[in-house]
């Protein structure tokens, strides 16, 4: 496996952990790889009932890394690409038969967030921030989080935090079910490890078959949805609006969107 991700057992507790605190665990195409790699891995050990996804360092994640974002507003073309891989890693955490922990601390935003809401449920740090800013650099979320955060928080909550790019803390996360629960930092893992043993307390067989159900119920066109978000990100990627959002973003200033 990867250095970029590490394995940490605990009992029957899989922890998946990004590890590049350098760049604060931003994906690029690398780190993408190794977290479906990691992720895939979990899924088909036979120890492993629980698994949390986790971020070394200060933050759980950042997003995507803006490097990665500057080469899309240059080639849009590369875009199903990149896409289709974050989508093989990102999918794995809700397709697997066993429950998938986010254990958030630090900021959780973009893509990051897109990965959590992928997994079953969400324990945050009570200073975390999360939030989908991309429409705040001329582009949506395109690989699941418009899918799957109205089924989350409903699609009115949803359509406030994408449509103003809003970051919130985790106290509001909590009040709108973003996050299942939340524990000063210090208390953090604690808090995780609760859950997961309450989870290993259930028959395993069972959690995973009711996992698909719900998910099952809850996102039948899933399918269609991302594909969708595909379409949108390659219409907004030919905009002058992706260039200017991404450069702002580079060099820490607001955006200047000139409209339609």
């Amino acid at each position: 496996m990867s250095d970029l991700v590490i394995a940490e057992d605990r009992g029957a507790v899989r922890h998946v952990i990004l590890n590049r605190p350098q760049k604060r665990n931003a994906f690029d195409a690398a780190l993408v790889q190794a977290t479906g790699a990691a992720l895939r891995d979990a899924a088909d050990d036979p120890a492993v009932r629980v698994v949390v996804l986790r971020g070394a360092g200060k933050v759980f994640s950042a997003g995507m890394d803006i490097s990665a974002l500057a080469a899309l507003a240059g080639g849009p073309e590369r875009l199903r690409s990149f896409r289709r891989e974050c989508l093989a890693a990102w999918n794995l955490a809700e397709e697997m038969t066993k429950p998938v922990i986010a254990q958030v601390h630090g900021v959780c935003l973009g893509g990051a967030l897109e990965l959590a809401l992928a997994c079953d449920m969400r324990v945050l740090s009570e200073d975390a921030f999360v939030g989908l800013p991309e429409t705040r650099l001329g582009l949506v979320p395109d690989v699941g989080g418009s899918s799957r955060l109205p089924q989350v928080v409903g699609l009115g909550r949803a359509k406030e935090l994408i449509m103003t790019g809003r970051v919130i803390g985790a106290a509001d996360a909590e009040r709108i079910g973003l996050a299942n629960r939340i524990a000063a930092p210090d208390a953090l893992d604690a808090a995780t490890q609760e859950l997961a043993d309450e989870l290993l307390a259930c028959a395993p067989i069972a959690v995973g078959l009711a996992k698909r159900l719900m998910d099952a119920s809850a996102r039948p066109a899933l399918s269609t949805t991302l594909e969708l978000e595909a379409a949108a990100q390659e219409q907004c990627a030919r905009s002058e609006d992706v260039r200017e959002g991404v450069q702002a973003a580079a060099e820490r200033r607001a955006p200047v969107f000139r409209g339609r």
